[in-house]
C-alpha cells in the first residue's frame, strides 16, 4: 500500500488540519457526539443534514440541531432541498451562523427526504443541483460542497455527470457515496464509482465515501481511488478516534491500542457530554442506542446491550456504565454493521 504523508487540505481559500472527515448522520451527529469527535480534531466534522424551507423560515428546532461550540471548528453544515429560489437565502444562513462549509446534500436515501425531489432524489434533475449549485456559491464566500450518490439505481449511475455539473457550477468538492439511492446503506459500496469521479474531476476535490469503518479500509479507499479526501460516517460511531487511528497508520506509526476499559472511559465521556446538553428523559433515550456503539467487541456486550436498552433514568445509565462487567475484547459482533443501518 502507498504510504500518505499526513498534510493540510484546502477547499478554496479554507484550510484544513488533514483530509479525514467526519460526516454528517441523522439523528447520530448531534452537540454531545460532535463534542466527543472534536476531542480528536477531524479535518472537518458536519452537524446533521437540515432542510432549506425549515431554515429560511426560522424554524427553532432546525437552529437548534446546528447548534455547535468553538471546540467544533472546522466545522460544515449541510442542507438539503430542491428549490433554487431558496437555495443561496438557506447557504447565506449557514455561513452567518459561523460555519467554515456549506454542503448541498443530493445523497439522503429515506423516502420522506426523496418525495419531493430532495436528498437523493435530486440525482434524477442532475441539471437542478447544478442550479442550486450555483445558487449557493453566488450568496457566500465559504466552501459550496455537494455529497450525492452513484446514481439512483444500477440503471443510472450518473455520478461522473454530476461531477462534471457541480464542478461547472462551483463547487469546490463533491463527496461521492459509492452506493446507489436503491441500496441505501445494504451491499458493499462499489469504490470504482468513486475512481471514475476522480478521473472526471479537473479542478473539484472527490472526497471518498462508503464502507470506512477502520484505518486500513481509509487507507485502500485513497489507494485505489486516488480520492483527495475521505468522509467516514458509520465508522465514527463509537470510535471517535478513528481520524488518529488512520493518520497513525497513513505516517506509518504503530496504532494506538485501545481496551475495554478505554471504551467505557469514552463512552462515559459521551454520556457527560449528553447529560451536560439534553435533558434526563432525552439521555435516557439517546445513550439506549449509543452505548451499544462504544462497547462492540468484548464479552458481555450482548447482555449489556439488552439492559441499556431499557434504561430509563440517567442515573440507570450511568450505573451501567461504571458497574456493569465487561471481558477482554472478541472478535467483531456480526450485527454491528445491523445497528448501524438501523441507527441511521
Amino acid at each position: 500500500m502507498t504510504k500518505h504523508t499526513p498534510k493540510t487540505f484546502t477547499l478554496g481559500s479554507k484550510a484544513f488540519s488533514s483530509n479525514i472527515f467526519y460526516a454528517p448522520l441523522a439523528g447520530c451527529s448531534d452537540f454531545p457526539f460532535r463534542k466527543m469527535s472534536a476531542k480528536y480534531s477531524p479535518g472537518l466534522m458536519y452537524c446533521e443534514m437540515v432542510k432549506m424551507d425549515a431554515l429560511i423560515r426560522h424554524d427553532q428546532h432546525t437552529f437548534h440541531i446546528l447548534d455547535y461550540d468553538a471546540s467544533m471548528h472546522p466545522i460544515g453544515g449541510q442542507i438539503c432541498g430542491s428549490k433554487p429560489s431558496i437555495a443561496g437565502q438557506a447557504a447565506r444562513i449557514i455561513e452567518d451562523l459561523g460555519f467554515d462549509v456549506v454542503d448541498l446534500n443530493c445523497g439522503c436515501p429515506v423516502d420522506k427526504v426523496t418525495k419531493d425531489g430532495s436528498g437523493s432524489g435530486m440525482l434524477k434533475t442532475p441539471e437542478l443541483i447544478g442550479e442550486v449549485i450555483a445558487n449557493m456559491v453566488a450568496a457566500v464566500r465559504i466552501p459550496v460542497t455537494v455529497k450525492i450518490r452513484a446514481g439512483w439505481d444500477e440503471g443510472s449511475i450518473n455520478a461522473t455527470m454530476i461531477t462534471r455539473i457541480a464542478e461547472e457550477a462551483g463547487a469546490q468538492a463533491i463527496c461521492v457515496h459509492a452506493r446507489t439511492r436503491h441500496q441505501a446503506y445494504k451491499g458493499p459500496a462499489n469504490w470504482d464509482h468513486i475512481k471514475a469521479c476522480k478521473q472526471e474531476a479537473k479542478s473539484i476535490k472527490v472526497i471518498g465515501n462508503g464502507d470506512l469503518f477502520d484505518a486500513s479500509s481509509v487507507q485502500r479507499m485513497l489507494d485505489y481511488t486516488g480520492c483527495d479526501a475521505v468522509l467516514v460516517a458509520r465508522g465514527t460511531m463509537g470510535q471517535p478516534w478513528i481520524v488518529e487511528d488512520v493518520l497513525r497508520l497513513l505516517a506509518g506509526e504503530a496504532p494506538i491500542a485501545r481496551t475495554v476499559e478505554d471504551c467505557r472511559q469514552a463512552l462515559l465521556q459521551h454520556f457527560l457530554f449528553t447529560l451536560n446538553y439534553h435533558q434526563a428523559h432525552r439521555v435516557a433515550v439517546d445513550m439506549r442506542r449509543v452505548g451499544c456503539w462504544y462497547l462492540k467487541k468484548s464479552a458481555g456486550t450482548r447482555a449489556f446491550r439488552e439492559k441499556i436498552s431499557r434504561a430509563e433514568s440517567p442515573e440507570q445509565v450511568h450505573d451501567l456504565i461504571l458497574n456493569f462487567p465487561l471481558g477482554d475484547i472478541v472478535s467483531d459482533d456480526p450485527s454491528d454493521e445491523e445497528i448501524s443501518d438501523a441507527t441511521c
